[in-house]
């Protein structure tokens, strides 16, 4: 019998993209204690742009959104053939997977190192190899909790708006219901980040929330237009794959 679940094509295909969210996120988060400039990685120099009366603002972004547009991407992909249940059952299993994950970096972190070890860092500008260590992967618990949080609701408002849209428009406009959700999730995304990680967690003032939500968002939102070809030749490779009959038997049952 297993070996009949396996070898069914919508079975490994939803195999696949369950493995690749999971992962995706976990990377996401484990990079995105790096913040790196935007502007410089394009070749531009940075802009200090004044939003909300806060000056000294810049497109310096966490690593970690590099690979979050993708987590939205797929949301669409597994929303369109297996239904907002999927999308809830493998967003559930990213979040467990990625508390799991921060619990044993902090476990990792208070176990005792090794004398040697410590300044095996020494000649590469490393005295304190169990500082480095903590550095990396002993984030805020703060910016943990904002993090999951975030992930996890706005998962629910995309899976929301993607439906709504697509009960509206049935089949057609594939880009509206897919970019608009993302659009609409990424908005959620940023602010309850930022609120719970700065405003709760750091006491930043509202103004500076604003101002860097305006900031991230729209870098997200113009990411979000940009991959929208991206949703259209996965689907068609999808479609290559199953079959239009197999496709379309999906599509109706995700909508059901």
């Amino acid at each position: 019998m297993i070996n009949n679940v396996l070898k069914d094509r919508p079975t490994k295909l939803f195999i696949f993209f369950c493995s690749f969210f999971v992962a995706n996120a976990l990377i996401a988060e484990c990079i995105g204690g790096k913040i790196f400039s935007l502007e410089k990685l394009l070749g531009i120099t940075p802009h200090n742009f004044t939003i909300l009366g806060q000056s000294g603002l810049s497109f310096n972004l966490t690593c970690g959104v590099l690979l979050w547009p993708l987590e939205f991407v797929m949301t669409d992909i597994v929303n369109e053939y297996y239904g907002p249940k999927a999308v809830r059952r493998i967003s559930y299993i990213a979040v467990s997977l990625i508390a799991y994950a921060f619990i044993m970096f902090y476990i990792s972190i208070e176990v005792p190192p090794a004398d040697f070890w410590i300044g095996t860092g020494a000649n590469r500008g490393l005295p304190d190899m169990q500082n480095a260590y903590s550095g990396i992967f002993g984030q805020g618990m703060w910016i943990i909790v904002a993090s999951i949080t975030a992930f996890l609701v706005s998962q629910i408002v995309d899976v929301t708006v993607f439906h709504r849209i697509k009960r509206a428009t049935g089949e057609k406009h594939i880009w509206l219901r897919a970019t608009g959700s993302t659009i609409i999730s990424q908005l959620i995304d940023s602010f309850i980040v930022l609120f719970i990680a700065f405003k709760v967690g750091a006491g930043w003032s509202w103004q500076l929330v604003l101002a860097v939500c305006i900031m991230n968002y729209t870098y997200k939102f113009i990411v979000a237009i940009a991959l929208t070809p991206l949703i259209y030749f996965v689907e068609g490779r999808i479609e290559k794959y199953l079959g239009a009959e197999t496709t379309a038997r999906m599509k109706a049952a995700a909508m059901a």
